[in-house]
């Protein structure tokens, strides 16, 4: 890792994909037993990081047809009420940016609420973990997971990484590989010219204070993976003195620039 490697004119957006209002945060997010028994909202935002060389959409969402129910689509598999103020697809057209024109679409990880307009960008170029699409391939599928996109990633155009992966070969946008939420789970590095390195967690953190405490998700797929990536993913913060925005969270989303509003 160059700690002054060039970068190239780079923009952030973020995007609000959906929010969801879970109803028992520590059933979640806390394997030794924080937030037992607290409602709480929590963001599901996407990432358009423009660049020279083509757009990259980082994850997707939930799904722009949660939108046509305005008072929200209930999941009691998991306690939560997903809700979608405005589609994605129409964000992108204030834009004037189509899902054709998206060039790379990568994901930190397969679960539904970050994969839910996958579907609309079947012309990207999908780059995907190795170890992430084997879960797509596996029966019974994980509740986690929406048999739609399973079907989806077997037949998208794609590039299979199973590590750390320079997006545009130039050093300025970094999937870097950080398992435990799930076996192929991915953070996103940004290097901006004007407001430096910013790291994206994916389900690396869901919450602020799952940082600051060190917390693993009960929901996880493997807890000392989970920590072995929470060392790496630190070490690198701390070497790209990194901002870190912890995606599913609302302070952290809502401190970004307001769309169509981003950082450079």
């Amino acid at each position: 890792m160059r700690a002054n490697a060039s970068v190239a004119p780079v923009r952030l957006y973020a995007m609000d994909c959906g929010w969801m209002d879970v109803g028992d945060m520590g059933r979640l997010f806390s394997d030794t037993g924080e937030y037992a028994g607290e409602p709480g909202r929590i963001a599901d935002p996407c990432f358009l990081i423009r660049h020279p060389n083509g757009l990259l959409l980082w994850d997707a969402g939930l799904g722009d047809r949660i939108s046509e129910n305005k008072d929200g689509v209930d999941m009691p598999a998991f306690g939560t009420r997903l809700t979608v103020p405005r589609t994605l697809a129409d964000q992108l057209a204030s834009l004037d940016i189509k899902a054709s024109d998206i060039t790379y679409l990568a994901f930190s990880h397969f679960h539904l609420d970050h994969t839910g307009n996958a579907g609309l960008f079947s012309s990207a170029q999908w780059i995907v973990n190795n170890a992430e699409l084997a879960t797509a391939e596996e029966t019974p599928l994980s509740p986690g997971l929406d048999p739609a996109f399973a079907d989806a990633v077997k037949r998208a155009r794609k590039t299979v990484i199973a590590g750390d992966h320079d997006v545009f070969g130039d050093g300025s946008v970094w999937i870097r590989q950080t398992p435990g939420h799930t076996p192929g789970h991915q953070s996103l590095e940004i290097r901006l010219e004007h407001a430096g390195t910013v790291l994206l967690t994916g389900d690396l953190y869901h919450l602020r204070n799952n940082r600051t405490l060190g917390l693993v998700a009960a929901v996880n797929y493997n807890r000392a993976a989970t920590l072995a990536s929470i060392d790496r993913f630190e070490r690198i913060a701390k070497n790209t003195n990194a901002r870190v925005v912890i995606q599913h969270d609302a302070a952290d989303f809502l401190a970004l620039p307001r769309f169509p509003l981003y950082l450079d």
